[in-house]
């Protein structure tokens, strides 16, 4: 048999982003590359284009990392090439889309701003208009892609609360149908437990009864013993279901209208001798308490039958203030057991569950002198809702929190969650469309007066300028000029603006010759 070797997991997550690394590389390198392809040549050619290809890789390989290395060497990669630019957007992009926070990126574009302005403005001697455009390129290079990379990231994480949120309402409705789903699975399973069980236990009770009978002939004697005996193991097969079905929290049913006398007289019927000792003021008593008394006295009279037959039982309900006393005693079975399975308990413990949602306590137990004892305190009075209500979602939440794989997220906290991705997707939003609009006045307030600063020559002042006169009889002429434009220059001409704004462009133009004006004219 051939045995298949395929990769592990991982490797094609790796193969993947290693291919999208490489057409990253590619893209950001074509520009510089094409540029050093082109003719003329040098000797320095080639070892400059393999150096500023490894300066590029090197970006690539930082922005998965740190994708703001990236972008400090692509701007710094822009002082050698100036084809560098083109790859400035790409890692701004990334550092927007990769970076967990805003500081540093903050940080990175003030100390890229304060260095450029210090090496155009001092080191290299640059004038006002060259750092503005130095200025403008980074703010729509490097910074509106950043906001929009940051953008992008909200975006993702948007969608990424959106479905947590909608995995919490979904755990959320599958435990509230879980919990519906055992509380009725325990009503179940108390009706069966209630109704079945004390009905089959009076069964075998009657069966053995007449399997002892003095007056029946052996054939109908061996009859009542079959009896006996499918109803004992229909008895066991019905606590093993009801093992199954009981969950901690549930809720049994009684036949509307039955009495706890009406039980007495069912077990009389059914030839066990019992004893009913109930005073007068147990009858007026809130519903949960006449629930658990009934639930009590049946639990009680049927394993009585099934474990002690032909036993006398005492059955007494005395009050006592504000406290209810239920007392079920029976003694030893004169002959034994009957032959059964041995008990599982879960009916004591469904029982003491219900006493402890009535707000009371239960004991039960051997007696010393043989027999069994049931013993319950009830309150008298009406328990509050609120804390009845909060047994019961204690029991459920109980019931679900053991089910649960582990802790999950809450639906509120999900939800909370979503609502702050969407503030965030929205603020960055906001932050990509007006901090380019801010950025850019910033750099227009800052560069107009450098630009503008002794070089205004208002209308009036021009139209009085006569050509003809010297130089030195112009009177209301600027202290300096306008750095001269290669697009408007002409030999011995001086420029100057009307101060226009932001850009403070080349408004005159006086020409010059031997010292005398011979030409002034508006630059369109």
């Amino acid at each position: 048999m051939r045995i298949l070797d395929y990769p592990p997991p991982g490797w094609l997550h790796r193969r993947r982003r290693l291919l999208l690394d490489v057409l990253l590389w590619a893209v950001v390198a074509a520009p510089v590359g094409y540029a050093e392809a082109s003719p003329p040549y040098s000797r320095y050619t080639v070892p400059l284009l393999v150096g500023k290809l490894l300066l590029l890789g090197v970006a690539v390989v930082a922005t998965r990392r740190q994708p703001l290395v990236a972008l400090v060497l692509a701007v710094l990669g822009s002082l050698v090439d100036g084809n560098f630019v083109f790859a400035i957007p790409v890692f701004s992009y990334l550092a927007g889309r990769r970076s967990a926070t805003v500081g540093p990126a903050i940080m990175v574009f003030v100390l890229i701003t304060a260095g450029g302005t210090a090496l155009n403005l001092g080191f290299l001697g640059a004038g006002a208009a060259t750092w503005f455009l130095l200025a403008s390129v980074l703010l729509f290079a490097a910074v509106f892609p950043w906001l929009v990379g940051r953008y992008r990231r909200q975006q993702q994480e948007l969608t990424d609360a959106g479905r947590r949120h909608v995995d919490a309402l979904t755990r959320e409705q599958r435990g509230a149908a879980e919990r519906i789903r055992l509380r009725e699975r325990a009503r179940i399973a108390g009706e069966m437990h209630d109704s079945l069980g004390h009905d089959l236990s009076l069964i075998a009770l009657r069966a053995a009864a007449l399997e002892v009978a003095a007056d029946l002939d052996d054939r109908h004697r061996a009859a009542a013993g079959e009896l006996r005996a499918s109803v004992s193991a229909a008895t066991e097969r019905l606590h093993e279901i009801i093992g199954v079905l009981r969950e901690e929290a549930g809720a049994s049913l009684r036949p509307s209208g039955e009495t706890v006398a009406d039980l007495v007289d069912g077990a009389r019927e059914a030839g066990m001798v019992v004893r009913l000792d109930a005073a007068p003021a147990v009858a007026d008593l809130p519903a949960m308490t006449c629930h658990a008394a009934h639930r009590i006295v049946r639990e009680a009279l049927t394993n009585a039958a099934r474990y002690a037959p032909g036993a006398p039982v005492d059955v007494r309900l005395t009050r006592d203030g504000d406290r209810v006393e239920v007392t079920v005693v029976n003694d030893a079975p004169p002959a034994g057991p009957l032959p059964a399975p041995p008990s599982q308990g879960s009916g004591l413990l469904a029982l003491a569950e219900r006493v402890r949602l009535a707000g009371g306590t239960l004991d039960a137990g051997r007696r010393a002198e043989g027999g069994f004892t049931v013993r319950a305190v009830l309150p008298a009075a009406a328990a509050a809702p609120s804390e009845a209500i909060g047994s019961v979602v204690e029991v459920a939440a109980t019931s679900w929190s053991d089910e649960r794989p582990g802790p999950a997220e809450r639906p509120v906290d999900a939800e909370r969650r979503l609502h702050d991705a969407r503030r965030r997707v929205r603020r960055s939003l906001l932050v990509a469309l007006v901090a380019p609009v801010c950025f850019a006045l910033v750099l227009s307030f800052v560069y107009y007066p450098v630009a503008t600063a002794g070089t205004v020559l208002d209308r009036a002042t021009f139209d009085q300028l006569r050509v003809g006169a010297a130089r030195s009889e112009l009177v209301g002429l600027p202290r300096r000029q306008l750095e001269r434009s290669a697009a408007v220059d002409r030999a011995g001409c001086e420029y100057y603006t009307d101060g226009n704004f932001p850009l403070a462009a080349p408004t005159w133009r006086l020409c010059f010759t031997d010292g005398r004006l011979v030409s002034k004219e508006w630059i369109a």
